[in-house]
């Protein structure tokens, strides 16, 4: 950098910015946030260690990573993204449990749509062997599917507030 402003880090550790600073490509002046958060969570000498370790082509990336992990580390000290990730994941299972159970009750229904539409003799003819669900037996699916679901998938008391961690 030399010349012009020092990068967020120079700054914020309030040092001369190196014409070759690792950080300058990264953390630029206009965005000091970035690497406030980075270097709460890290530690500068960590940051640097880590870019220095890397191939040039792949420090942007991880910049990006570390701003992310950082961000969600703040939020959740004990879990960072980790926690966020398997919030997400809780949301897809229960998310896939609803639909399993909203599908099957569409298949009750058109069963019971079926039945009805069936000719009372095709019901009393001892050489069909067709079998179809009674009321009872659809309630009583419904009722286990949603037993199933309500024990199977943890329900998180204080659902965590997701927010956007690329600030």
């Amino acid at each position: 950098m030399g010349g012009s402003s020092p990068c967020a880090s120079c700054k914020l550790l309030r040092r001369r910015c190196a014409k070759d600073c690792i950080f300058a490509p990264y953390f630029p002046p206009d965005d000091p946030h970035k690497f406030a958060i980075v270097h709460k969570v890290f530690g500068a000498s960590n940051i640097s260690k880590m870019l220095q370790e890397l191939p040039i082509q792949q420090r942007a990336d991880a910049v990006s990573s570390l701003v992310y992990e950082a961000n969600a580390r703040v939020r959740d000290p004990v879990y960072g993204c980790v926690g966020a990730i398997s919030y997400l994941q809780n949301q897809v299972s229960e998310l896939q449990m609803q639909l399993a159970v909203a599908q099957t009750e569409i298949l009750c229904i058109q069963m019971q749509q079926q039945e009805s539409a069936l000719p009372t003799q095709m019901h009393q003819d001892h050489k069909s062997f067709l079998l179809l669900p009674t009321n009872d037996n659809i309630d009583s699916i419904s009722q286990y599917l949603n037993l199933a679901s309500s024990s199977t998938v943890m329900q998180d008391p204080a659902p965590l507030k997701i927010e956007s961690l690329w600030t």
